[in-house]
């Protein structure tokens, strides 16, 4: 899924690197320009900048705990914010935007 910046907030890979190791405690692979990793209920998170968009792909463990999965949510929810710079609720209205297009 793709998600934009907002105003201030820079489109950087090592920025981005610095909010992911804040929030998720798992070695992080950089690959041409790409972030990898795993954390609790998600078996990997690839997070790449493309244009001016933060691009974030993610598969799940489905077999993990309630607790894990609700703990792996808030620090997802957490990192994309100190990410982007969006809460969850401007992520929303504005994925329902790009949808009314």
């Amino acid at each position: 899924m793709d998600y934009s910046f907002k105003r201030g907030f820079k489109p950087d890979i090592e920025r981005i690197r610095s909010v992911a190791a804040e929030e998720f405690a798992s070695d992080i692979i950089e690959a041409d320009g790409k972030l990898q990793f795993s954390y609790g209920a998600m078996k990997s998170i690839c997070v790449r900048i493309e244009g001016k968009k933060l691009n974030v792909t993610t598969e799940s463990d489905t077999s993990a705990s309630d607790q894990v999965i609700l703990d792996t949510n808030k620090r997802f929810r957490n990192f994309l914010e100190k990410a982007t710079g969006y809460t969850a609720k401007q992520r929303l209205q504005m994925a329902k935007k790009e949808v009314g297009k």
